[in-house]
């Protein structure tokens, strides 16, 4: 018979070893700390490269984590604090990633309070993504779309049967096997954006409004979004959203403000001959029955001409032997339609907007003479001392003549959103000098119609502008851009 003592040992490697669950790949395995032993580990399989995410379902501050990749052998000891090649999967917001070499495997810990009790996940595709897209808000209306999902595949024309997408484009069809989004939002007080920012844990809540719309769009036409069109929400209000792809993938979050109640321009969206255009657009109110106006009931008078106007200028563009004949290097007659059609859509459809609720005074009060050298992108000091950027936007009153001669009267005073300057020159970079097409310039007047000095410097220097960007994550829109 055995030593009492050596009995022992071995009953305590029985325990670790039945312990030890294999954690399967590109599985979600959930798990509740009720039902695991305390200090908790898991085998990890044998991989040249293993991305391994853990995300708490529920709140803990005690939770730990911790890899170590030597072997995933039952003999080796657990990972934990001042252990031998142990790591700690660091975890911000609920969530910790670790990427790593497994060549014999390895083992993941978990160490926690004995009073703590929590539901978490462990998986190895459990990542963030790129983060979701604001299109616009309303007083109480807002478009946003998910990350870019899945590629369209476009056939890029070629000669003699060089041949480009029609002026009044239609949508692609439907993505094949899309995956579950959902969004998640919600007022920003009440804090969605300080708990864990992982799928189990968004999934269990719930999304502020009603989700009036969602589809699947092209925005960009080479790659797959979701449009959420939310209605019921408060004005003047800042909101958090998060989108959670099939439960477990989290993008975001990201921030806006509604308008304020004052606010009457409606949303226009879902355009096929357009489809970057999701904002609100100096119109009366949509038809009866409409909150929002899209293909179905904008109209003639308004989405006529723009289509005319793309006919024509594909016509004029076709007559250049386009992919026999090359212009450039780098682009051909393809990119130059796309360019030009984001950029009419652009300013064919002006949006409207206000200054954010953080930046009241953010914006410029008299437009720029045509004549004159032009408004670039400048910072003032807020009420906190703090430099804040003025937005490109100018007040139309009901005299002033619309950018649009196609757009009705709007009735009312509103703000308009100057385009940015780059979409106009992404149109003149690519497409034929034969075409005339030009951009006023950063140094002469380019101010009085385009906001300047955003993405690239007053000067033209690329990316190197005083935001870098059209609009940022925290909802700040600073100038058009589709």
């Amino acid at each position: 018979m055995l030593p009492e003592s050596l009995l022992l040992l071995l009953t305590s490697a029985l325990a670790l070893a039945q312990s030890r669950q294999e954690l399967p790949l590109n599985i979600v395995s959930s798990f509740a700390t009720q039902r695991l032993p305390n200090p908790a580990s898991f085998s990890l399989p044998a991989e040249e490269q293993l991305f391994i995410s853990v995300a708490l379902c529920s709140d803990s501050s005690s939770a730990r984590f911790f890899i170590s990749n030597s072997s995933n052998s039952d003999s080796v000891d657990d990972p934990g604090p001042g252990g031998t090649n142990a790591f700690e999967i660091i975890l911000n917001h609920g969530q910790g990633n670790w990427t790593g070499r497994f060549a014999n495997g390895g083992i993941l810990g978990l160490q926690r309070d004995a009073s703590s009790d929590f539901s978490f996940d462990i998986a190895l595709f459990h990542q963030s993504l790129d983060l979701p897209f604001f299109g616009d808000s309303t007083s109480n209306q807002a478009l946003i779309f998910s990350r870019q999902f899945q590629g369209i595949e476009n056939v890029k024309p070629t000669y003699p049967n060089y041949t480009l997408p029609a002026a009044n484009l239609s949508q692609p069809l439907a993505p094949s096997n899309p995956p579950n989004l959902t969004l998640i939002m919600a007022e920003t007080s009440v804090g969605l954006a300080n708990g864990p920012h992982t799928g189990c844990s968004l999934s269990s809540r719930s999304t502020a409004g009603t989700i009036r719309n969602e589809t699947f769009w092209a925005r960009e036409v080479d790659f797959w979004r979701k449009e959420f069109l939310v209605t019921g929400l408060n004005p003047s209000t800042n909101y958090t959203a998060f989108v959670v792809e099939d439960n477990t993938k989290v993008s975001g979050p990201i921030y806006f403000a509604t308008k304020s109640s004052g606010f009457t321009c409606p949303l226009v969206h879902s355009l096929p001959y357009c489809p970057g255009v999701a904002y609100a657009v100096p119109l009366p109110p949509p038809p009866a029955g409409s909150v929002v106006y899209d293909n179905t009931n904008l109209p003639d008078a308004v989405s006529q001409p723009l289509i005319s106007y793309m006919a024509n200028f594909t016509t004029s563009l076709t007559t250049f032997a386009c992919g026999r004949d090359w212009y450039s290097p780098l682009v051909g007659c393809n990119d130059c339609q796309r360019e030009y059609r984001k950029w009419l859509c652009a300013i064919s459809f002006t949006r409207c907007s206000e200054p954010s609720p953080s930046n009241p005074n953010g914006f410029t009060a008299t437009p720029a003479e045509p004549s004159a050298t032009g408004i670039s992108a400048t910072a003032r000091p807020g009420p906190d001392g703090a430099q804040r950027v003025l937005s490109a936007l100018l007040p139309q009153e009901t005299r002033d003549a619309p950018r649009n001669p196609f757009l009705p009267p709007m009735g009312s005073p509103y703000m308009m959103l100057q385009p940015c300057l780059e979409m106009c020159n992404a149109v003149d970079r690519a497409c034929p000098p034969f075409l005339g097409f030009q951009c006023p310039t950063n140094n002469f007047n380019a101010g009085a119609s385009y906001g300047v000095g955003y993405i690239d410097s007053a000067d033209g220097d690329k990316d190197q502008g005083l935001t870098g960007a059209a609009q940022d994550r925290w909802g700040n829109v600073w100038c058009h851009m589709i």
